[in-house]
């Protein structure tokens, strides 16, 4: 569970996001982290029931600030995903607990140009599954839209008045779904948690099947 004293020290932490301060909180910086963890390892258990996970990654609360225009050193949130097993199994799930800001979700935020060009390619040629994916009422009720930056026209080589054009556009595939503040604390997150990342799941095995393919079907692995 996820109790009152991970989102305190977190928000003490956004007001005071600096050096010396969490050094000083280092020891209840690592209690909350503790509870964290142990968070993700029962989802990768929980996750396990319905799909191969191969591992849960928790990320580091401090910030790369070597390219960024904000310096402050932490990250005022805990966060982490959990990675499917095997080549054959592509995208993964996520998890970002912060006050007034946390959420679940899962998909491709970042996806290489091949496999970019994979999905578009297959979008092209017919993306009567996807569709049916996204209207799934499920799916729809609690994630809404897919997500995710999209180009204004068309990319290079694709008609812009395909009827998928909406989807060749995308540059990221991806679902969100928020969770309140009071939802998180909740007894019954856990269980949420992974109840709404298993809707995500059609939505990855018929990725996984583009993304381990070519344009005719025969298999890349």
């Amino acid at each position: 569970m996820i109790d009152q004293p991970v989102f305190t020290f977190l928000e003490k932490l956004a007001n005071n996001n600096n050096r010396d301060w969490f050094a000083s909180h280092k020891e209840e910086f690592n209690e909350q982290e503790k509870k964290i963890k142990a968070l993700f390892k029962n989802l990768q258990d929980e996750l396990s029931k319905i799909d191969q996970i191969e591992s849960h990654h928790v990320m580091r609360i401090y910030r790369d600030i070597r390219f960024s225009k904000d310096k402050t050193p932490y990250k005022a949130r805990f966060s982490g995903s959990f990675s499917r097993a095997t080549a054959a199994r592509r995208g993964s799930y996520y998890l970002s607990i912060q006050p007034g800001n946390s959420f679940i979700g899962g998909g491709f935020y970042g996806p290489n140009a091949a496999d970019l060009k994979r999905i578009r390619e297959e979008f092209e040629m017919d993306a009567t599954e996807m569709r049916t994916i996204l209207s799934n009422p499920k799916v729809e009720a609690y994630y809404g839209e897919l997500q995710g930056e999209e180009l204004k026209t068309a990319p290079r080589g694709f008609d812009p008045s395909h009827p998928a054009i909406d989807l060749i556009r995308k540059k990221q595939f991806y679902f969100v779904h928020p969770f309140s503040d009071e939802e998180v604390l909740a007894k019954d997150f856990r269980q949420r948690v992974s109840q709404g990342l298993e809707l995500l799941l059609p939505y990855f095995e018929y990725m996984s099947s583009v993304l381990t393919t070519n344009s005719n079907g025969e298999s890349t692995l």
